[in-house]
C-alpha cells in the first residue's frame, strides 16, 4: 500500500521451522489453511529445525538456498513464513528470493483485509496495517530516502521517508478518532440493553470452529459462513427468544487463533468489547479438530488479554456429526449446571439442546409458584399473561385468582412496582 515491492501471486512457498527455544509452536497445517484463506496457491512447503531464528534471515543460509530454489522452480511468487519476523529479516529475504515475502502477523491482516465489509471492520484492519507497516516503510523506499529537490523545494526540505511516516501517523491518529466514536456508540447501545436487563450471548472460539453456522441456524441471519479461517470478521447482533428467559441478544464475534498478534488485538477493542460485557460466553469448539485441546488454551488465553476471563463460559462442541458414536447431549458440573453442550451446526441435531443448557444458565432466578390475586389487582394478571408467564389458571373460594406461573424474578419484581403491589415477600403474592 505505502512501498513498492515486486508483484505479488498466488503461487505460494510456505515455510515452517520448529524452534528449540520456543514451547508452543505454530501449527504446519494452520498455516496451509491461512494461505488458502488469503486466496493463495500452496505449492510446497519447507520445514526444518533451529534452535533460534538468524538473525539475518530468519533461516540458515543452507534453508535460504533451498528455499531459493524452490522459488525458481515453480516460478512462486509469494514466500509465507509462519512466524512472525522482523522488519530487517523480511527485506533480506526479499532480497535474496527477489519475491514478496509475508511473515504470519502480515498474512493474518492481508486475510482481515480481504474480509472486513463494515466501516468499523476496515477502520480497525486499516489501524493494524498500519501500525505494523510502519516499522517496515524504509524497505520500500529506500531508493526516496533523500531530501525533496526541484524548483520550490530547494533547502533543507523533508526527507520522503520522513514525509511519509509523518502521513502515517496522522492517518493513525484519524482512525484512533473514528474508532473511538464508534466506542461511544457501542456503550451506548450495551448501557441501553443494560437498562433494559436483556441478556448478551456472545459466540466466541477458535476461527472456523463453526460460530457463523450456530449463528445463522439460529437467527436465519444469513451472515457469511465458510470453511475458512477468519470467515467472519464484523460482529453480527440479533435479538432471539429465549423461553422463561425472554429476549436475549446474540453476537457473532470475530475467530480467535493461535499467538494472535497484541496490535490486532488492540485494534480490534471495540469489537471484542461486545466479549467482554456479555451475560453469557457460548466458546464454540471443533470436536473434530486434532488440536482441540490447543485452540481451547488460546482462546482462553485471549479472553484473559481482553478482560473477559470473569464471564461465564458455557462449552458448544460443534461438528459431532464428524465424530462416530457422538449422540447431541448436555454434559453438566459437579453444580448440575450445564457445562457443555454436543451438536452439530449442519443437521441441527442439539441445537435446542443448547437453548435449553442456555435457559437453565440464565434461569437461575426462574420463579416457579403458584401466586394468590385478588380480583382488584386484575392488572397483574394481564401483565403476566401478556409475558407467557401464565401456565394454568384458576379461581379460589373467596374469588381470588390462583396464576401458576414461571417468570424471571426480575420481571415478576417490575411488575408488582407497576401495579402498586408490595415486592417482598416475592415468592408467594397474597394480597387480600
Amino acid at each position: 500500500m505505502f512501498f513498492e515491492r515486486p508483484k505479488s501471486g498466488e503461487r505460494a512457498i510456505l515455510v515452517h521451522m520448529e524452534m528449540a527455544a520456543e514451547a508452543d509452536q505454530e501449527s504446519p497445517r494452520e498455516l496451509e489453511e491461512l494461505a488458502l484463506s488469503a486466496g493463495a496457491d500452496p505449492i510446497e512447503m519447507l520445514t526444518g529445525s533451529r534452535n533460534k531464528p538468524s538473525p539475518k534471515y530468519f533461516i540458515g543460509s543452507g534453508k535460504l538456498d533451498e528455499l531459493k530454489q524452490l522459488v525458481h522452480k515453480h516460478e512462486a511468487t509469494l514466500v509465507i513464513f509462519n512466524h512472525a519476523m522482523s522488519p530487517a529479516q523480511e527485506r533480506n529475504v526479499e532480497t535474496e528470493l527477489e519475491c514478496r515475502v509475508l511473515d504470519r502477523t502480515g498474512l493474518i491482516l492481508d486475510i482481515f483485509a480481504k474480509r472486513a465489509r463494515t466501516h468499523e471492520g476496515k477502520l480497525q484492519v486499516e489501524l493494524a496495517q498500519l501500525e505494523h507497516m510502519s516499522t517496515r516503510l524504509v524497505r520500500g523506499w529506500t531508493h526516496l530516502d533523500r531530501e525533496k529537490g526541484g524548483i520550490g523545494l530547494r533547502g533543507p526540505g523533508e526527507k520522503q521517508l520522513e514525509t511519509d511516516r509523518r502521513l502515517l501517523r496522522e492517518r493513525v491518529k484519524t482512525i484512533h478518532k473514528r474508532l473511538q466514536k464508534v466506542r461511544t456508540q457501542r456503550e451506548q447501545g450495551r448501557k441501553a440493553r443494560a437498562r433494559a436487563e436483556v441478556p448478551t450471548l456472545a459466540l466466541v472460539g477458535y476461527t472456523n470452529a463453526g460460530k457463523s453456522s450456530i449463528f445463522n441456524k439460529i437467527t436465519t441471519a444469513d451472515v457469511y459462513a465458510a470453511d475458512q479461517l477468519f470467515a467472519t470478521l464484523d460482529p453480527t447482533l440479533r435479538k432471539i427468544e429465549l423461553a422463561d428467559v425472554g429476549s436475549a441478544i446474540l453476537i457473532d464475534t470475530v475467530g480467535f487463533i493461535r499467538h494472535l498478534p497484541h496490535k490486532l488485538v488492540e485494534s480490534f477493542r471495540a469489537t471484542l468489547q461486545e466479549t467482554v460485557e456479555a451475560t453469557l460466553l457460548l466458546h464454540v469448539i471443533d470436536c473434530y479438530d486434532e488440536e482441540r485441546a490447543q485452540n481451547i488454551t488460546e482462546v482462553h488465553e485471549v479472553l484473559m488479554e481482553i478482560g473477559a476471563e470473569d464471564v461465564p463460559v458455557l462449552q458448544i462442541y460443534n461438528k459431532m456429526d464428524l465424530l462416530e458414536g457422538r449422540s447431541a447431549r448436555i454434559d453438566y458440573d459437579s453444580e448440575g449446571k450445564p457445562q457443555r453442550v454436543w451438536l452439530s451446526a449442519v443437521s441441527g441435531e442439539g441445537i435446542d439442546l443448547m437453548f435449553k443448557a442456555i435457559t437453565e444458565l440464565l434461569s437461575e432466578d426462574l420463579i416457579v409458584e403458584v401466586i394468590k390475586v385478588a380480583p382488584q389487582y386484575g392488572q397483574l394478571r394481564s401483565l403476566l399473561f401478556a409475558k407467557g408467564a401464565v401456565v394454568s389458571e384458576s379461581v379460589d373460594e373467596d374469588g381470588s385468582m390462583l396464576l401458576d406461573v414461571r417468570v424471571q424474578r426480575k420481571d415478576l419484581l417490575q411488575m408488582l412496582t407497576r401495579v402498586g403491589m408490595p415486592t417482598e415477600p416475592y415468592r408467594i403474592v397474597e394480597v387480600y
